[in-house]
């Protein structure tokens, strides 16, 4: 199983990912494919702390906006999972990351067959609110570095909730690798999620470039379908023109 992680500069990716490896490289084979755009720093820091045998890491450098190597041309990652496979197959696991982009970077379902985004409380309580298609449509979020949210002004309690709120009740996990039982949540989302692959129950979902949006004072109003660039469609309702003129 690919396992695509997306979120933005400094979110804690690959923190994250050495994480997961620690757990579970003593139970599944693993490899990990690393994004940046103009280095290999993500794989030098993921081999540097001994997480995996370094020749499980592999470097791609993008050379552009890290979505692109993802979700616009994923040849680059396909064939660096494919070269992995080979020398180390069969593997249970490939996790391929992002590297740092913004809220509306997800990964193609023809890369990954399941995908996880992850913000951290450092970047402010207030994001998980601002949408985007990682957030309220990802397999997973993940709401990284809580340990931090008494230092910078943020109630952890009230982000992972928005969260929640903002996923419809799709599962979100409030993650710091300095709490065991955190990190339990995350790596057993990773192995049911893996069981659920391998009976052919888990499908392949593509967040898609636009997450539902609403407009102000929508209450009615009128309804419009947006057409995507992979031509299929979504609607949202426009608020009518006096709606919030005397607010």
């Amino acid at each position: 199983m690919r396992l695509g992680v997306a979120g933005p500069v400094g979110t804690g990716k690959s923190s994250l990912i050495a994480t997961l490896c620690q757990a579970l490289s003593g139970e599944l084979s693993l490899g990990v494919i690393t994004n940046d755009i103009y280095t290999d720093e993500d794989a030098r820091f993921l081999r540097s702390a001994g997480v995996l045998d370094p020749e499980r890491i592999r470097p791609v450098e993008t050379g552009a906006c890290p979505h692109t190597a993802i979700r616009d041309d994923v040849t680059a990652n396909l064939l660096a999972a494919e070269d992995l496979e080979a020398d180390f197959g069969p593997l249970d696991l490939v996790i391929i990351e992002s590297g740092g982009d913004n809220l509306t970077a997800t990964f193609s379902p023809a890369l990954v067959d399941a995908q996880l985004f992850v913000l951290d409380v450092a970047g402010g309580g207030d994001v998980v609110r601002k949408g985007g298609p990682g957030i309220a449509r990802a397999d997973l979020l993940v709401i990284n570095k809580t340990d931090l949210g008494e230092h910078v002004g943020v109630d952890v309690e009230r982000m992972t909730r928005e969260g929640r709120d903002a996923r419809q009740g799709s599962p979100v996990v409030a993650l710091s690798r300095h709490d065991e039982a955190s990190v339990r949540l995350l790596t057993c989302w990773v192995r049911d999620t893996l069981a659920h692959y391998r009976t052919g129950e888990h499908t392949p979902v593509d967040p898609g470039p636009m997450a539902p949006h609403f407009h102000a004072g929508q209450d009615g109003g009128e309804t419009h379908a947006h057409t995507r660039t992979d031509g299929t469609t979504h609607t949202h309702d426009h608020a009518p023109a006096h709606a919030g003129q005397h607010a």
